[in-house]
């Protein structure tokens, strides 16, 4: 489409363009963060008329803002890091970011194979639910009523039934089987725990057959098994950072420069701790983006995409550089939105060039000696949070705990968009030590069979969606984990003054 079309087709009801302009006014223009600085320019105005004028005078404001800022960080003398003297030790495990036509029988071979892999992995976790287990969901047919039977399937949709029993429709590629679990007083436990079976989930089963109906009596989720966290011998740490929303009038500058001041050694709190920091994971939404939600550009301090990630990496960029940045997308960034996502491109990073830098998809695996991190954005835990009970917004580890048990990034299938690749890249088919996310903007943590969930909160202050929406984010506080104490702390650059 012809970029002067496009900018007719995106401003309509908004700014009409006047007949002056031509398409030859729009060469070697971006034309999204044009959109952005137009629609910011007649903000608050009855419908604009954009003329030649006009434009010529908005896209000189656009790129007079095209210079990034500079970040004053001074190198402290005094501070003698203990992490500069150790090699980085890094394994990084990527997504595949396949190629696909997003037909019906994409999304179906994405399915199966969904179902295949955690399928399997419910088998090796089922030694106690073995009894009477068949391989397919067609067979319980043949079962006489009064027999014991475990299968596994996809939950196709859940309902509580007039006399308050939980019916579920499990199925597999060979039929649907009818699942009850009974609200009595004996089921008490097992009735609660199905009220957190959500649509999607791969579970197992087990019951007696009573005509039409499996009778449950044992449910089983994938699950990670219990097991110990790997350390590291190096005395090092790692800090968890993620939705800075650079170029959000609410991003707060002045505490992520704080927190870079830190980490060089500059501010006079917790040396010790900022001295063993040797490596930086950023989980998403890096910046605020163009056109995520409707009238952001009332809440944009910058309204061109190419400068906000500008004034990101100069941030980053002042990170010491023996301190390695790993950098994942989030559903703000300017990348595909469906998951998994890719790295960033070369045309949003422009020339930043750091050898400490290490762009990777969303999600992907960091192994930092020895202990693997599952690095996610977490844009599924609004559908988790929604759909299974005891999980909140106010306690995001909750949510993590349950995506957990369910070996999948994104179990609910329609709750985000994802990508219909051959192979499903969200399953959690290798079992963390750390499970790191970002998305809902509040701080949270708890270790479950052996792993940590970290969820790292925010950089930018409260929103007028969330203030509608009554949820109390937890900005500018860092989780700093040691790899060899295995130490969870908090640094709350709130506390620390200016």
């Amino acid at each position: 489409m012809e970029k002067l079309k496009q900018l007719a087709s995106r401003l309509t009801g908004r700014v009409i363009i006047s007949s002056e302009v031509r398409e030859e006014d729009l060469a070697d223009i971006e034309i999204e963060p044009l959109i952005g600085h137009i629609i910011t320019y007649f903000d608050g105005k009855p419908i604009g008329i954009l003329d030649k004028a006009t434009l010529k005078k908005i896209i000189e404001e656009m790129n007079s803002e095209k210079k990034p800022v500079e970040i004053e960080v001074n190198r402290v003398a005094d501070f003698k890091p203990n992490a500069k003297e150790f090699d980085a030790d890094i394994k990084i495990r990527e997504s595949n970011i396949e190629k696909t036509a997003g037909t019906t029988d994409d999304f179906v071979a994405y399915l199966n194979d969904r179902f295949k892999r955690i399928s399997e992995i419910v088998n090796q976790s089922m030694l106690s639910m073995a009894t009477g287990r068949i391989n397919s969901i067609e067979k319980l047919k043949e079962y006489a009523n009064g027999r014991e039977a475990t299968i596994v399937g996809m939950v196709f949709d859940k309902r509580v039934t007039k006399n308050g029993n939980i019916l579920v429709n499990l199925e597999d590629s060979t039929g649907i089987a009818k699942v009850i679990f009974m609200n009595n007083d004996r089921n008490s436990e097992l009735y609660k725990n199905a009220k957190k079976i959500a649509n999607d989930d791969i579970i197992a089963v087990k019951g007696k057959i009573s005509g039409a109906f499996l009778i449950a009596n044992a449910i089983l989720w994938p699950d990670i098994p219990i097991h110990n966290r790997h350390a590291a011998k190096e005395d090092l740490a790692v800090a968890f950072i993620s939705d800075i929303h650079v170029g959000s009038k609410l991003f707060l500058e002045k505490k992520f420069s704080q927190m870079l001041r830190w980490l060089n050694g500059e501010v006079d709190y917790r040396k010790d701790l900022a001295q063993k920091i040797k490596y930086v994971i950023v989980a998403g939404d890096l910046v605020d983006g163009i056109g995520v939600y409707p009238n952001q550009e009332k809440e944009l301090a910058v309204a061109d995409i190419y400068k906000q990630y500008s004034l990101l990496f100069n941030f980053l960029s002042s990170i010491p550089e023996y301190i390695h940045v790993f950098v994942l997308a989030g559903n703000h960034d300017a990348v595909q939105s469906t998951e998994p996502q890719p790295r960033l491109t070369k045309e949003l990073i422009s020339d930043f060039k750091f050898d400490n830098m290490h762009l990777v998809t969303n999600p992907s695996y960091i192994k930092i000696h020895g202990v693997n991190v599952l690095a996610y954005h977490g844009t599924s835990l609004d559908s988790v949070i929604q759909a299974i009970p005891g999980c909140s917004y106010a306690k995001p580890e909750t949510a993590m705990v349950e995506i957990l048990r369910r070996r999948h990034l994104s179990p609910i299938y329609g709750g985000n968009k994802v990508l219909p690749t051959r192979r499903d890249y969200l399953v959690i088919d290798e079992v963390p030590d750390i499970l790191h996310m970002g998305h809902i903007h509040k701080n949270g943590s708890t270790e479950y069979h052996g792993t940590l969930v970290i969820n790292s909160g925010t950089w930018q202050s409260r929103t007028s969606f969330q203030i509608k929406q009554g949820h109390i984010p937890s900005p500018a506080i860092l989780p700093v984990y040691e790899l060899k104490s295995m130490n969870l702390s908090y640094v709350d650059f709130n506390t620390l003054g200016d």
